[in-house]
Parts: C-alpha cells; sequence; structure tokens
C-alpha cells in the first residue's frame, strides 16, 4: 500500500518484534513504540520521560511525558498511534471499529489540552505503517490465516494488520507538550512470564536524529519484580534505584550479551541519558529467561513472581523443598526468617531484599499465593 502524504507524525504500538525461533511459544499482545514522523524537518525531541508501571494483574501502565521543539512555523499535524492485532490469541478476532482490544485508558494531552482520536483497521508494515484504513469489505479474516492476518478477496494479497488510533494536533512555534497514557496486557510465554517490548528506535525519524534528554524509569506497582534488559542502549550511565528498595547488577547472558537485572519492591529503577541516539529497541522481560538453561534454574526459587503465568522451573512435586516452597510469598516481600536454614536459603536467591519492618501478613497474597503456602 501506498504511504499516505497526509501522515506527518505517528506514535506506534506493535505487536512484538519477535523471532521465528519463539514464534509459537507465546501469546503476544502488543509492544509500545515513540512518536513517530514519516517526514519531518522542523520539530525535534528535546525531552522524554518513558514510565512504565509493572503490576501483578497482567498489566503494564506507560505514562510518556514528550517534549516537542518545533522549529518552525505553528501547524497541524495529523497524527496516529498503531497497535498490532495480537499474535497467537485466537480469543481475539477483527475488531471492525478499529480498537485493539487489549489496550484500555487511552489518552493524548497536548499542551494541556485532551485531543478526541478515530479508530481504523490498517495494514502493517515494518517499513512504515500508512495509516490508510482498510476496506474490510475487501480485507477478511481468512481461517487458513493466522489470527493477525487478512486477506484480499478475490486475490492472493495477505497483510498482518494493526489497530489505528488517529488525531489530529496543533504544534505552536517552540516547545509544545505531549502527555500519553495508556494501559495494556503484556505478553508471556514459555520460560518468561512477562515480557514488554518497546521500540525506541523510530525516534531516530525526528529533524535532530536523537532525544535530547531521555529518562526511561520502570516501576514495580505495589508489589515486587525481577526483570531484566538488554544494555546495549544504556551503557553511557548506570541504572539507579531512585524510589522504594531495589537493587541493579550487570550479568552476561548466553556468553556474549551483557544484560541489566533488576529487582524492585515497591520501587523505581530509571536511567537518564543526554543526546541519546536510540540505535535499537528494548526488551523488559522477567528475570526467568536468565535462569532458563543455566545451574541456578535448578534452585528452587531462584526466580519468583506473584503473577498467574508464573510457573516454577525444573520443580519435581515428589522431591522439592515444601518449607521453602511455602515461604516463598514471604521471602518475595522481605521477612526476615527465624529459622537460620531459611536465613541461609533465601540470602542466596539474589532477588532477596530483607525488610526488618514487614511483618507477617497474607492481606495482599494473590490466589496462586495462598495454593503454595497450603
Amino acid at each position: 500500500m501506498k504511504k499516505s502524504s497526509i501522515l506527518a507524525l505517528s506514535f506506534i504500538i506493535c505487536l512484538l518484534s519477535f523471532s521465528p525461533a519463539r514464534a509459537n511459544d507465546g501469546v503476544y499482545y502488543m509492544n509500545g513504540n515513540q512518536l513517530v514522523p514519516l517526514t519531518e524537518t522542523d520539530i525535534t525531541i528535546a525531552k522524554e520521560v518513558l514510565t512504565i508501571s509493572i503490576g501483578d494483574d497482567g498489566y503494564a501502565r506507560v505514562d510518556v511525558q514528550y517534549e516537542f521543539m518545533n522549529n518552525g512555523k505553528a501547524k497541524e499535524v495529523q497524527m496516529g498511534f498503531e497497535a498490532n492485532a495480537p499474535y497467537n490469541d485466537a480469543t481475539a478476532p477483527l475488531n471492525k471499529e478499529g480498537q485493539h482490544p487489549y489496550i484500555h485508558d487511552f489518552t493524548v494531552t497536548m499542551n494541556g489540552q485532551r485531543l478526541h482520536y478515530t479508530n481504523a483497521v490498517v495494514a502493517f508494515s515494518y517499513d512504515g505503517t500508512d495509516f490508510q484504513p482498510l476496506d474490510l469489505n475487501k480485507w477478511k479474516p481468512d481461517h487458513n490465516l493466522d489470527c493477525h492476518e487478512l486477506k484480499e478477496e478475490g486475490t492472493d494479497s495477505i497483510t498482518p494488520f494493526s489497530y489505528a488510533y488517529l488525531f489530529k494536533a496543533h504544534f505552536e512555534k517552540g516547545l509544545n507538550t505531549v502527555h500519553h497514557t495508556y494501559r495494556y496486557m503484556m505478553s508471556f510465554g514459555i520460560g518468561r512470564t512477562f515480557e514488554i517490548p518497546y521500540w525506541l528506535k523510530p525516534a531516530m525519524r525526528w529533524a535532530n536524529h536523537q532525544i535530547d534528554d531521555f529518562t526511561l524509569r520502570i516501576k514495580a506497582e505495589n508489589t515486587a519484580k525481577h526483570f531484566c534488559l538488554d544494555d546495549s542502549l544504556f551503557q553511557s550511565a548506570p541504572f539507579r534505584v531512585t524510589q522504594g528498595t531495589g537493587k541493579v547488577r550487570y550479568v552476561m547472558r548466553y556468553g556474549d550479551t551483557k544484560t541489566v537485572e533488576v529487582s524492585l519492591r515497591n520501587g523505581t529503577v530509571e536511567w537518564h541519558g543526554r543526546n541519546f541516539v536510540p540505535a535499537c529497541n528494548i526488551n523488559i522481560s522477567s528475570a526467568d529467561v536468565l535462569y532458563e538453561f543455566s545451574s541456578d534454574g535448578m534452585k528452587l526459587g531462584t526466580f519468583y513472581d506473584r503473577s498467574e503465568h508464573f510457573t516454577l522451573m525444573f520443580v519435581d512435586p515428589k522431591t522439592v523443598n515444601k518449607r521453602i516452597l511455602r515461604n516463598l510469598p514471604y521471602a518475595h516481600r522481605g521477612y526476615v526468617f527465624k529459622s537460620k536454614e531459611l536465613q541461609k536459603y533465601f540470602r542466596q536467591l539474589w532477588w532477596y531484599m530483607p525488610d526488618p519492618q514487614w511483618q507477617p501478613s497474607t492481606d495482599d497474597f494473590k490466589a496462586n499465593e495462598m495454593k503454595l503456602i497450603n
């Protein structure tokens, strides 16, 4: 399909930049992206604060604060937000109204004014979606295709599709602020309890081909989370725990990939850099992916998560240490064990962070945690 000549900006939420080897072992809902221009020579990204909050309900919450500098005249710009159709999820059929089944609370506010948006179904392209709505009288699902693909009637043409949120924005000359929020279902699969991909690379398409001032914040929202992400983009400065309880370390994955490993409890980890050139994308993943093929993965509780997609790796119910198993939810909240045996065991788990102030309580235990302690 031809690129639309009227589209000057888009922010894109995509399903996932997955590899063929992993295409069938998980359910992929969507991933985040940047505010992207197709052709823009006047507007630069002066500042971006990207906050991703991870909860136990299976949702990630995204809050993006942008500051754009329009170095030209005031202009009205057609903008779009794209969300790929879910992959490996047959329970989410095509929504002809163009609203993504796993996006909630979508808002865009520009210079203090809430923007109205419309929806459409569009053809997805890795080279840049044109946001031209598909004619759904011609393009239809087919039982021989994957659920994220459509076929044009009377032809052999097939296209993956996306849901688009379209709106107009008025850029004043000089500084403009954009605040964008939404929540969406996190992906999951074998060997990873949750996965949150986010595309940063499209920011290179702005006039300055970088983000002048960039901050990434990842929060554990009223819970504890153990996760990791590739260090490729973030070597110029360290990640720091700025709120709550947490710790950070750098490990080598597969022998040649430097990975940032983070353990947070009701906390925030932050990275900040200037003249940030996002030459690749990021993927925030539960830390079980680090231990899937390691000897540490054989140790009960090396990775633990409160969400329903969590499964204990390599655990034989006939031989498992049930005392350790029952106490995993307590350790996850920082309980300081009186038993020397339990103290010794949990202190060797990297994610464990003792909290002498926490008093034993099951008030916030999830249903799956109650099963463990019982």
